[in-house]
């Protein structure tokens, strides 16, 4: 009851038979009368000619009957493997008529489609398909270094000591034992010093009527029980060479048990939680110092994705290439600007270069992105132009799904996302994702910040995910379009802390003069005419907000 597979990779005729002897004969038996048309056909023959004679002379030169004639002899043959005696039915848990939805670049530019067949899905709805399909994040435990600012924490932290280990002063004075009364007057012997340092000898107790100096920070001494501020002194005898105190004078009364004393564990308490599961170690947030006050060495955090980026398209040339440019050639500005919005945000990113417009090379330079990063983003390819391959490439070669190929947004239509199953490095079966962003450069940095970034955040176990929605107040007009659109634009905080949002241009998807100084999108409902001066929208922050 099995069935062999075949494909094609570059002029290859690829056929896989079943494990079991008896099955790869009677496989390959039903089969082989056919693979001579499939070479001539996989080696690039020309199929008008091969295929002029149509289905029945294929079949005649084969030596093969049509089912049709088949049909009498073998009806009961049908029925007896389908009557439950000794066979087993064949179940099918796959629909064996899904096919993908790209066009097949092999039939040629004539017989691509003409409109797209993907359905035009809303934001909404693509950034759902974004969360259901992005794998869940992976956890692994990290030293406290420097290597995990911009992690979130996987579980809860505890901490590992006391903080302070020690009782410690609060200030420059002088440890003391209260009478019962809480009157110090009176002119005091100093016994001891204690200071802010390691390694000193354990200080002898100290009894009611004397004194010991301490500085800020340093460990009180046995039997001190509060903390008199120098302030509150007078130096009333030397020793011999002048040098040390030997008696000071003290009018202090309502002194208490613990005035001026940080107690052991006062700040954290030994096993408490100091930080917990899902919040994020930034390098600014004093985090990083409360793991290491609290004595914790390692964490389990999310590991963070790494992301491979890739331009396709035979016009892209490097961004540097000295000279002017040839006609038709398109500087690559995609790839350096999704590689530095990626790093802006913490993650690790390997630049794939540019991938020329062949399906062979496409497909070689995709599948070591896909070995190599756990998110490939790809830009260019995507529209409904003969060499927009991308689509056939992730679908037909890759054997991936394409979750939606089309949204209903301004800028960044054509926006595709899939998954793609790879093998990762212990042999395990993982899915990729990836997003294939429009080429135009207003598009691609739009479309980053609007489908990528909440996939990197769920698999960095960031939450919320994507770019943080805050409420605004329209600076100008701004022209409406039938689509919704993420209007690329600059929001500034007044004196009165109202957030005003300025169009930074024209917003043409290829106008890269609009990208600068955006430190927003502005999310204009799709309509006609225009929203008035004052109006008040949501808009997406990419970036710190300036003063106006």
């Amino acid at each position: 009851m099995s069935r062999p597979a075949a494909g094609v990779r570059h002029k290859s005729l690829i056929v896989t038979l079943p494990g079991s002897p008896k099955g790869a004969k009677e496989n390959l038996q039903a089969i082989v009368r056919t693979l001579p048309h499939a070479c001539l056909q996989a080696s690039g023959a020309n199929s008008r000619p091969l295929h002029a004679g149509g289905v029945k002379k294929l079949e005649s030169d084969a030596g093969i009957s049509s089912p049709r004639d088949q049909h009498t002899t073998t009806h009961s043959h049908h029925h007896h493997h389908h009557d439950g005696h000794g066979h087993g039915n064949l179940v099918r848990y796959t629909n064996p008529n899904t096919k993908a939805l790209s066009s097949d670049p092999s039939l040629g530019t004539a017989r691509r489609h003409r409109e797209s067949p993907y359905p035009m899905l809303s934001v909404a709805d693509a950034l759902s398909l974004i969360s259901e399909h992005t794998p869940s994040p992976e956890t692994y435990a990290r030293p406290v270094d420097e290597t995990i600012i911009n992690s979130v924490l996987a579980e809860d932290v505890t901490a590992q000591e006391d903080v302070p280990a020690f009782r410690a002063s609060i200030v420059d004075g002088y440890a003391v034992v209260v009478p019962k009364d809480g009157t110090m007057k009176g002119v005091f012997p100093v016994t001891a010093v204690s200071h802010a340092a390691p390694g000193q000898a354990q200080a002898q107790p100290l009894e009611e009527g004397q004194v010991a100096r301490i500085t800020t920070g340093a460990p009180l001494p046995p039997g001190a029980t509060s903390v008199i501020m120098v302030e509150d002194t007078m130096l009333r005898t030397t020793t011999d060479d002048g040098k040390e105190e030997k008696e000071v004078e003290m009018q202090a009364e309502g002194v208490k048990e613990g005035d001026n004393i940080r107690q052991q564990g006062s700040d954290i308490a030994r096993g408490s939680v100091i930080l917990t599961r899902g919040e994020r170690i930034s390098g600014v947030g004093g985090e990083m110092g409360l793991l290491a006050a609290a004595g914790v060495s390692e964490v389990r955090v999310y590991r963070r994705p790494v992301i491979g980026v890739l331009s396709t398209g035979d016009e892209i040339i490097e961004h540097n290439r000295p000279g002017p440019l040839r006609p038709g050639e398109v500087r690559d500005t995609n790839r350096i600007t999704l590689i530095s919005a990626a790093k802006e945000r913490g993650y690790e990113v390997l630049d794939l270069g540019i991938a020329k417009d062949r399906c062979a090379s496409l497909e070689e330079t995709l599948r070591n992105g896909l070995r190599r990063a756990d998110v490939l983003v790809t830009t260019g390819g995507v529209s409904m132009g003969e060499l927009d391959l991308l689509k056939p490439t992730i679908e037909r070669a890759l054997g991936g799904t394409i979750h939606f190929g089309r949204v209903a947004v301004k800028p960044g239509k054509p926006t595709t996302f899939a998954t793609v199953p790879v093998k990762d490095n212990d042999g395990r079966r993982v899915s990729r994702v990836l997003f294939s962003l429009p080429g135009n450069p207003a598009s691609a940095l739009v479309t980053f910040h609007l489908f990528v970034l909440p996939s990197l955040h769920k698999k960095s176990g960031v939450s919320p995910v994507g770019l943080p929605k805050v409420p605004v107040v329209l600076g100008h007009d701004f022209p409406m379009d039938p689509r919704p659109e993420y209007h690329r634009a600059v929001v500034t905080v007044g004196s009165d802390g109202v957030l005003t949002a300025s169009s930074t241009g024209g917003q043409r998807s290829s106008k890269v003069g609009s990208l600068r100084a955006a430190n927003a999108l502005v999310c204009m409902p799709g309509g006609k005419g225009k929203l008035d001066k004052g109006s008040k929208v949501d808009a997406l922050l990419m970036s710190a907000v300036m003063s106006g």
